[in-house]
């Protein structure tokens, strides 16, 4: 079988999916899943195209570093692939590479140069970026005649007007780099893709994409193509999230090093793993458990994610000059029927309204015939996207 590997490596997991190209690319991975614990006690979940399951301990050597953690376990990976699929020919590999800056706005072949350039955007994105090339170098190590593609975040937003990406700083600032680059640009172009053939016409007016999961965001699009973004210079940025704040008064930091004696660890830790849904709740980050809680704190969380959500949308649908549809996407957007029901009751004077049964049901178009915004349901597949770009890139 000649497949396509997909990859997006982070601090302590190796998320896969391996997609058939037999003449096109299969719309379903046969294989997928992630190596996760890495750095701890690392272990293979994956899943097979029918369901089955699987669950194997990865051996590491004691006291590698965390690059060779990384290699091992992409090797072992490689190992289980080629154990469950003997005739197995990886012929391209496509990555999921977090940040793109102002450089590349498309797909991009990767070699040492590119690579030495992607390495440059390391200070933008140092949560992500580093894992995302570390897996590309170990590949290269392991199986070195593969061709690499780099997708990015950022690169569906490199369409945004310049003020749309701009900061009031000084400008010398902004030339340096900082400003709004926009993320899960992947999700937004598998998405986008969808609209022509679910609405039509409305699909090049105003639109906003909801990606609501553990990281959220939302995107404006006018003519099918990002306009604006809520997520900006980093991913922490925009709408409330599961263990992050999204937007922030930037004087809080300046309090809590004040005041708090907070240094830049600390800040980073309380900005991305101990704020958002399980900040404000003190319960979990998992939507799912606060939905289900009543628990007070839980369904402060949740009104609170759901305020700031439908505040964005008003701002995305400014930005959009209009609105004609909004999309829910993401495990919470495609999900969770409670919030798409909040979030559109605080929408209403946009003319959105929901038929409550679809909307339960989570049907692909939620919104009732009266409504003057189509709001709909679609199932993101950002796998499939990072394959997709790699074998039209290739020309496989």
């Amino acid at each position: 079988m000649k497949g396509v590997l997909v990859l997006n490596a982070g601090s302590s997991s190796l998320k896969f999916a391996l997609f058939p190209l037999n003449g096109t690319l299969a719309e379903k991975p046969a294989l997928s899943g992630q190596v996760e614990g890495i750095g701890t006690e690392p272990h293979l979940l994956a899943r097979d195209a029918d369901g089955a399951r699987y669950d194997e301990a990865v051996a590491i050597e004691t006291g590698a570093d965390q690059s060779a953690q990384h290699k091992a376990s992409l090797a072992r990976l490689f190992d289980w692939l080629a154990r469950h699929n003997p005739n197995l020919d990886i012929i391209a590999a496509g990555h999921r590479v977090v940040h793109g800056g102002e450089t590349f706005s498309a797909p991009t072949r990767i070699d040492g140069d590119i690579l030495t350039k992607l390495d440059a955007f390391v200070p933008l994105a140092p949560l992500h970026q580093p894992h995302n090339l570390r897996a590309i170098r170990s590949l290269a190590e392991l199986m070195p005649a593969v061709p690499q593609v780099a997708c990015f975040d950022t690169a569906f937003h490199r369409t945004q007007p310049a003020l749309a990406q701009m900061f009031a700083l000084p400008r010398e600032l902004s030339e340096e780099g900082i400003k709004r680059y926009g993320f899960h640009g992947q999700s937004y172009d598998y998405v986008n893709r969808q609209l022509p053939g679910l609405i039509g016409e409305r699909a090049k007016g105003g639109v906003v994409i909801a990606h609501l999961g553990n990281g959220s965001s939302m995107c404006a699009l006018r003519g099918g193509r990002s306009v604006a973004s809520s997520m900006g210079f980093t991913a922490v940025d925009g709408l409330m999230m599961g263990t992050r704040t999204g937007n922030l008064d930037p004087g809080v930091l300046l309090y809590l090093m004040e005041q708090k004696g907070m240094d830049l660890k600390s800040l980073t830790t309380l900005l991305y793993k101990q704020s958002g849904l399980l900040g404000v709740s003190g319960i979990s980050q998992d939507m799912r458990e606060l939905l289900e809680s009543d628990a007070l704190p839980a369904r402060e969380a949740v009104e609170l994610y759901c305020y700031r959500a439908a505040r964005e949308i008003g701002s995305l649908a400014a930005a959009a000059g209009g609105l004609d549809a909004l999309v829910f996407t993401g495990g919470i957007g495609e999900h969770a029927a409670p919030v798409r029901e909040k979030i559109c009751r605080l929408s209403a004077w946009l003319g959105i309204e929901l038929d409550a049964a679809a909307n339960e049901r989570s049907a692909v178009t939620l919104s009732s015939a009266a409504s003057r915004v189509t709001v709909l349901a679609v199932p993101t597949n950002e796998e499939w996207m990072i394959a997709h770009h790699t074998v039209a890139l290739l020309g496989l």
